[in-house]
């Protein structure tokens, strides 16, 4: 392992738990162990840091080092094993979180007293709702329930929202990393819909410098046959012969 130091921390010193002894080291500080819920921070250290590394041209790194640990610590105290999932991916968004808060509030602009009151009326109403119906309430719903105007709760959600980009790494621990992209599923693009696209692509970009043309101006542009012989100085029977082509080429490549 390469020797890394953050924050004075020289990182190859950093222990390594198991996910076996992460969930021990878990169970016993759900019972008031100290000494574990210690041995849990000391191990993920190291992934504090990872997140840290993001942030570090926003601010000093100390501080977010510090708001870093704090989510950490909130992650400790706030995970159950009936989540289902591993405790790094509980805990990288509690980090991230608490940074993202740490920079909101020192360099951020600030939200209104009233508006972050009816953001939080709005929240509760959405968590009631959520557990009376067992559905995700819609805006309406929420605006309604708390008798606010809709674009006064829309407004104020916006404005306690976290802004977080699709190029975020949730998780790097030097060796993997992992873009908030890679998570995101897009039901509408499967194997075959990604094939075809490439496909398309791949045709379009074999066709000669005319036929490209002809069909930029009308596919793209939305020029009638008539006004792109005009742009370039051909019959209209030749853009259409272009057209043609350009379209068999195509298909063929589909």
């Amino acid at each position: 392992m390469h020797k890394v130091v953050i924050n004075g921390i020289d990182t190859r010193s950093l222990p390594k738990l198991k996910p076996k002894e992460c969930e021990e080291l878990l169970e016993l500080v759900k019972k008031g162990d100290k000494e574990a819920k210690d041995k849990l921070v000391v191990a993920n250290i190291r992934l504090v840091l990872s997140i840290v590394q993001r942030f570090s041209n926003r601010a000093g790194s100390d501080d977010l080092f510090q708001s870093g640990m704090i989510g950490l610590m909130k992650a400790i105290d706030g995970f159950d094993s009936k989540f289902n999932v591993r405790f790094s991916t509980y805990a990288v968004p509690m980090i991230s979180g608490e940074i993202r808060r740490f920079i909101k509030d020192s360099t951020g602009i600030k939200v209104s007293r009233s508006m972050r009151d009816t953001a939080y009326k709005a929240l509760k109403a959405k968590e009631m709702l959520e557990l009376k119906n067992s559905t995700s309430p819609t805006m309406l719903e929420i605006a309604s329930e708390i008798d606010i105007p809709l674009k006064e709760v829309v407004c104020a959600l916006d404005a306690v929202s976290e802004t977080v980009s699709l190029q975020e790494c949730v998780y790097n621990d030097g060796e993997d990393g992992l873009l908030l992209m890679e998570q995101i599923a897009d039901s509408t693009q499967n194997e075959e819909t990604w094939s075809t696209s490439l496909a398309l692509r791949e045709g379009i970009k074999s066709l000669p410098e005319r036929e490209k043309s002809v069909l930029a101006m009308r596919y793209y542009l939305g020029k009638t046959q008539t006004e792109i012989s005009k742009n370039m100085g051909i019959s209209q029977a030749q853009v259409s012969r272009l057209e043609k082509n350009a379209l068999g080429k195509i298909k063929e490549c589909l």
